[in-house]
């Protein structure tokens, strides 16, 4: 093979000898009319930041070296805009060179070698391998005894690792020169523009380090379950029109299916905060069957078709606005009320959430049962969801509870100091205790927001349903929001886990169901598919666990 084209690191620095001279000569006359102005705005801006955080001045101190420094700031913005044409004409100067000479000059040549390299190291170990099987082939053929027959081929199988080995370090060689000859570019503009690159600049930056950091192992556990499903998903819209003689992936049906996820998306919330720390809820369920028959009881227009502890309620004296927040608030106390009994003995007793939330479980299902007799408590007043969830030109506007629950606790977990604890607790409990974080207070707060969330979610569902509550409705929901948060990538481990990951495993699965139901597969085999989904997802999760460590 020839290898003309391919560049020694004195050759390339050579094509790269003249853009370095130019841009260099330019960035040198930017940093000049840079040292009065710009850089020394930074430098009192940072003197001010210091001035504020030094607890070791006086007020009178600290107020006299930040009105030093302001001083300082007004008087270098005045040269800073001085100098602003003369620096952006230079800028303007040395990206025109830069887009005229790097790609053709340096960038192209450097490209083509690296793959003259590639193909030159896949050579070298392809022959390399044919070398060593000749020289094993002909060792054994001399060897007679079953031992050393044996010693031989265990040493030709290091060789042959060897070079596997030599040629992995060759081709990172090639992608690591080849990914600094793309960077270098950037370094330049980085320079020139002090860090301020254009949208398309930033996501070719992106892309390239995505490419270069690319590993299709990590690829495949990260992303080998969405893919199956989507496959799923894609097969289900072809086989629904040719069995049911009617497309899946029309705008109503995505419509209705995103219409039934809203609600199990505040369930799925929830329970993500507690898989954050390495728990979990088994109560969600029956959490969910408290909610609606509480909020059907409170909605309900007339006198109710069933009694709580043998008294019949009525709340229709009261005006339905009134009800509605009347039942939302009964919803959100009553779960919250034992989410955080759950937490307690969690946070307290070190107790596995398995174990605290399977006990709510049993008390909720027990009371609820008792309370009501396991009656369903009928229908709310008919015009509440065109109140609360109107559909608006065919939009269900419940959709827009959902949106608004994933925004506020995206912030919670992202932007607030709660959220940082969160992820700290559920990361390493220990770490968290010593750095001065309250394990008790972050695991207790994780079960009443998860507490909030299953109220507002199951008064939704009630109101969506239109009433109809009773203790065993919300049967199955639990398995439902923690695989829901498990395939969108909430780590069992703990401390690992997007709020952007719950939407999607919340989707994938309401999608999953409400497409099967269609095609008109039982509703048990519809289990199976659930089962073998957390199945893949937890065994991806375990692969992804074991290979960081």
């Amino acid at each position: 093979m020839a290898n003309s084209k391919i560049l020694t690191q004195e050759q390339e620095m050579k094509l790269r000898q003249p853009i370095d001279e130019y841009v260099g000569k330019i960035q040198k006359q930017i940093d000049d009319l840079r040292r009065e102005g710009t850089d020394r705005v930074i430098a009192f801006q940072n003197s001010v930041d210091v001035a504020k955080r030094d607890k070791t001045l006086t007020a009178g101190e600290r107020e006299n070296r930040i009105s030093e420094c302001r001083a300082g700031i007004e008087k270098a913005k005045k040269v800073e805009a001085a100098n602003k044409d003369s620096i952006s004409k230079l800028i303007a100067d040395a990206e025109s060179y830069i887009k005229a000479h790097y790609d053709s000059e340096y960038f192209q040549p450097v490209k083509e070698s690296c793959a003259q390299e590639k193909a030159a190291a896949q050579e070298k170990y392809k022959q390399a391998v044919a070398q060593l099987e000749k020289e094993h082939q002909a060792t054994m053929a001399k060897l007679t005894d079953h031992q050393e027959q044996k010693d031989e081929k265990y040493v030709h199988k290091n060789r042959l690792f060897d070079a596997k080995m030599t040629l992995a370090k060759d081709l990172q060689d090639v992608k690591d020169r080849r990914h600094a000859a793309f960077n270098y570019k950037y370094h330049l503009l980085d320079l020139l523009r002090m860090s301020k690159f254009s949208f398309a600049e930033t996501q070719a930056q992106k892309w390239e380090n995505y490419k270069y950091n690319f590993n299709r192992r990590s690829f495949l556990l990260q992303n080998g379950l969405y893919i199956v499903i989507v496959l799923i998903f894609i097969m289900l819209c072809i086989i629904t029109p040719i069995i049911k003689h009617t497309p899946l992936l029309t705008t109503n049906n995505v419509l209705n299916i995103l219409q039934q996820a809203s609600p199990r998306m505040f369930l799925a919330l929830g329970v993500a905060g507690l898989i954050l720390l390495a728990g979990t809820d088994l109560s969600i369920g029956r959490m969910v069957g408290m909610g609606t028959t509480t909020a059907t009881i409170i909605m309900h227009k007339g006198i109710n078709t069933g009694s709580v502890f043998g008294h019949v309620f009525d709340f229709t004296g009261l005006p339905v606005g009134v009800r509605v927040v009347f039942a939302v608030f009964m919803c959100v106390l009553l779960c919250t009320c034992f989410t955080t009994i759950a937490g307690f003995f969690a946070a307290k007793f070190k107790m596995h959430p398995f174990i605290c939330t399977m006990a709510n479980m049993l008390v909720i299902f027990g009371l609820v049962t008792y309370s009501t007799k396991g009656v369903s408590f009928g229908s709310i007043e008919s015009n509440i969801p065109s109140m609360i969830i109107p559909k608006i030109n065919n939009f269900p506007t419940i959709i827009l509870w959902a949106v608004a629950a994933i925004i506020i606790v995206w912030f919670i977990w992202n932007k607030t100091t709660f959220g940082k604890y969160l992820y700290a607790v559920g990361g390493n409990s220990e770490a968290a205790a010593v750095s001065g974080i309250s394990v008790f207070k972050v695991t207790l707060g994780a079960f009443m927001m998860a507490g909030v969330l299953y109220g507002f979610g199951s008064w939704l569902e009630c109101i969506r349903m239109v009433g109809s509550g009773s203790a065993a409705y919300g049967q199955g929901w639990d398995m439902d929001a923690i695989a829901a948060c498990v395939v969108g990538g909430v780590s069992f481990t703990g401390g690992i886990g997007k709020i952007s990951g719950v939407v999607v495993g919340v989707c994938i699965f309401t999608a999953l169901t409400y497409s099967l139901t269609i095609l008109g597969i039982d509703t048990n085999l519809q289990f199976v598919f659930s089962g073998i989904i957390i199945l893949v997802a937890v065994t991806l999760d375990c692969l992804k666990y074991v290979q960081k460590k």
